[in-house]
């Protein structure tokens, strides 16, 4: 399974493997679950697939990038067990195209937006200063396949600046390439996920939330994934309360109420 991965050229930082070619036993390929994830949730991700597999003895590998392009590769066939994006609109294409189980969609948690400058530099007080001139380069995600990217330019959008700053815009491939681009310098400021800006340890203005639409992070196991007893188990333990507590502690949103729809299982 993680050489199938590592063919077809996806497989990011796994939390618990590698793509290293070593030899793997049938036994250890059962006990291993593959998660495509949107960018934003590596920080959380990483370590909860730590404690899931501490807590179950399954082991965890992810591949993180743009929820759009994930849900393609998802969409074409690529061997995922589990889908996670940082909307539901990709969840939906997913499952109308028979690659994902619609009973088992679950909204898990709320991303946020936030502005980060490279080190040196001073944080704008609001998206609306980002139209001063000395942001000469501004950088988001692909808002055509990232969902960071749309909710930044739909702040931009409500703020009343995206066709002053346009010209400036340059964008990430998804919100950690965005992360950096503006780390190297080589913009004068981005609109990220807090939870990749937490992560790093740097400083960030908090984008208000009511600018965009909500970045509703949301999975569905896949058509694949739904043969396993232990995908389900996965999809649960991230709407359970050890899984709220590292969400939160990464800036993520907690729905006050989620629910595994296959399982009937409501979580308050």
């Amino acid at each position: 399974m993680r050489v199938a991965l590592c063919l077809l050229g996806i497989m990011a930082t796994s939390s618990v493997t590698a793509c290293d070619g070593s030899t793997t036993r049938s036994s250890d390929s059962l006990a291993t679950i593959t998660i495509a994830a949107a960018s934003d949730l590596r920080p959380a991700f990483d370590e909860l697939g730590e404690l899931f597999l501490k807590e179950t003895g399954v082991q965890v590998t992810y591949a993180y990038g743009s929820s759009g392009q994930l849900a393609q590769q998802v969409i074409q066939g690529a061997p995922f067990d589990v889908f996670a994006s940082a909307n539901s609109q990709f969840v939906d294409d997913v499952i109308a195209s028979g690659r994902g189980v619609d009973t088992s969609k679950a909204f898990f948690a709320v991303g946020r937006l936030v502005m980060i400058v490279p080190p040196g530099l001073d944080l704008p007080g609001t998206v609306s200063e980002l139209q001063f001139p000395r942001f000469r380069r501004i950088v988001i995600a692909n808002p055509a396949h990232a969902p960071y990217g749309l909710a930044a330019e739909q702040a931009l959008q409500t703020a009343g600046i995206l066709s002053l700053i346009k010209d400036r815009l340059i964008f990430g491939e998804n919100v950690a390439d965005t992360m950096r681009i503006v780390a190297s310098g080589n913009a004068d400021v981005g609109i990220v996920a807090l939870s990749l800006a937490i992560a790093a340890g740097v400083n960030y203005t908090s984008i208000p939330a009511d600018l965009h639409t909500s970045l509703e992070q949301t999975l569905v196991i896949t058509a694949k994934g739904s043969r396993m007893p232990a995908v389900s188990d996965f999809a649960t333990f991230l709407q359970s309360g050890i899984s709220h507590t590292v969400l939160a502690r990464y800036g993520f949103g907690i729905p006050r109420t989620t629910r595994m729809i296959d399982r009937g299982v409501s979580d308050d």
